[in-house]
């Protein structure tokens, strides 16, 4: 190849297997987003263990690090919406495309569901289906994304919010949740974070990762401020209905005539199914700010040009709601509280690790380390690399949820396993810990 001054002196191209040879530079926020994914921390603190050779080969890894029991037989979906899946497959009716916004008949019986906890009755009109709550999330960041704007946010939280905001462009701030309050909002927090480019408030609710439930005066302190403040409020609810405590779950909807609210949900978490990937966005707002606004016309443009749920689980929501039985419900329900029991009942008796509160529901609890108790442990990152690697059992770092030198266990497990887990907690902080005089 000559070079441009045409002096006959040939320049040699570069390598086909050099990135200068090709035309492409990585998107650097991207690259940046793995640190607020569960998934990827995860992927971090089991990178060391060994499994299945030598003695690790009798010691079965214990996962109290994800929200997903769905692998443990007492956590086993329920039958009939196994059979509402089977039965929309077998139809032949639902092999084709659907509607951006997702089918008619899924759409009217999510709204005639959640009506049932609602002083006012949904329409089909208020329901937008998402390929699992995480496609609801980055939806909802897409769409009230604009340049200069920012969002409130939970500490602790599901990172994922900061990492959608982020790639959007959107500034996230951390509110803080107080957990001598049982992990209330932070309400004189939120007052001072806001201003002319807020659009939005997050709140999840039951809690991840605080396994918090708020009551119904809470939250109306929280529509209270939203409408003071002009924002909106976006209600992460998927683990609604899942209470184990004194605290019954209220959805936020109750105060959509307060404050405009989006909530977020989805059949993964109530009937332990989150690889069937069905979520929704329904806006709670009477008084038609959301179309006021045109954020419902930006929903639905966005959902024009993204990918939808499996349609087949489109069909089989009518069935799936109308028969599942309520004794599966409370058979979850009285799993989730056995297990919780256990969890707090042992976590009393480590050195090095506090519970500021008893969970009431959801699947997780904070916990706080201390680590002057500890002896070569860095950070929460440090200790939970080396539990899964010493003892084979994967808790999920603070740092993921935005709360360093916390850890956050999950105890939606098999209670037998739970138990060995916790107990292998204890001896790993027994092992690590400081030699008193």
């Amino acid at each position: 190849m000559e070079n441009g001054a045409g002096n006959g002196v040939a320049v040699a191209a570069p390598a086909v297997d050099s990135p200068a040879a090709w035309n492409f530079a990585p998107n650097e926020t991207l690259l940046g987003l793995t640190a607020l994914s569960v998934r990827g921390v995860l992927g971090r603190v089991k990178a060391g263990m060994v499994v299945g050779s030598g003695s690790a080969a009798a010691r079965p890894v214990i996962p109290m690090g994800h929200g997903d029991p769905s692998v443990f037989p007492c956590f086993r979906t329920a039958p009939e919406a196994v059979d509402a899946v089977a039965g929309a497959l077998r139809s032949g009716e639902h092999n084709s495309y659907a509607t951006c916004v997702g089918l008619e008949p899924a759409r009217r019986s999510i709204a005639k569901y959640l009506s049932r906890d609602l002083p006012y009755e949904l329409s089909p009109d208020d329901v937008y289906l998402t390929s699992g709550c995480a496609q609801a999330i980055e939806i909802i960041c897409s769409v009230l994304a604009r340049p200069g704007a920012n969002i409130l946010l939970p500490r602790p939280g599901y990172l994922f919010y900061e990492a959608r905001a982020v790639f959007n462009g959107m500034e996230a701030r951390y509110y803080d949740l107080l957990p001598e309050k049982d992990w209330e909002v932070d309400i004189d927090g939120v007052q001072a974070l806001a201003d002319e480019n807020t659009v939005a408030v997050v709140i999840v609710n039951p809690g991840n990762p605080c396994g918090n439930v708020y009551t119904y005066d809470h939250l109306a302190k929280v529509a209270e401020t939203a409408r003071k403040l002009g924002i909106f409020v976006i209600t992460d609810e998927v683990y609604a209905h899942l209470t184990f405590g004194k605290r019954k779950f209220v959805p936020m909807g109750m105060f959509g005539a307060v404050a405009p609210v989006f909530t977020l949900g989805s059949i993964s978490k109530r009937w332990v199914v989150p690889g069937w990937r069905l979520g929704w966005i329904v806006t709670n707002d009477p008084s038609g700010v959301f179309q006021k606004t045109k954020v419902v016309d930006s929903i639905k443009s966005y959902l024009d040009i993204s990918s939808d749920p499996p349609t087949f689980v489109q069909g089989a929501i009518p069935m799936l709601l109308e028969n599942t039985k309520e004794d599966f419900f409370n058979k979850t329900v009285k799993i989730l509280r056995e297990t919780a029991d256990i969890c707090w009942e042992k976590l009393k008796g480590i050195n090095a690790i506090t519970c500021p509160s008893r969970p009431e529901g959801s699947m997780f609890v904070m916990v706080k380390l201390d680590l002057s108790c500890l002896q070569d442990i860095k950070d929460d990152m440090d200790f939970c690399c080396r539990l899964a690697k010493e003892e084979f059992v994967v808790v999920l770092p603070g740092c993921a949820v935005g709360c360093k030198n916390w850890l956050r266990i999950t105890f939606a497990i098999d209670p037998s396993s739970l138990e060995d887990g916790l107990d292998r907690l204890k001896s790993f902080c027994l092992r690590h810990g400081k030699l008193t005089k």
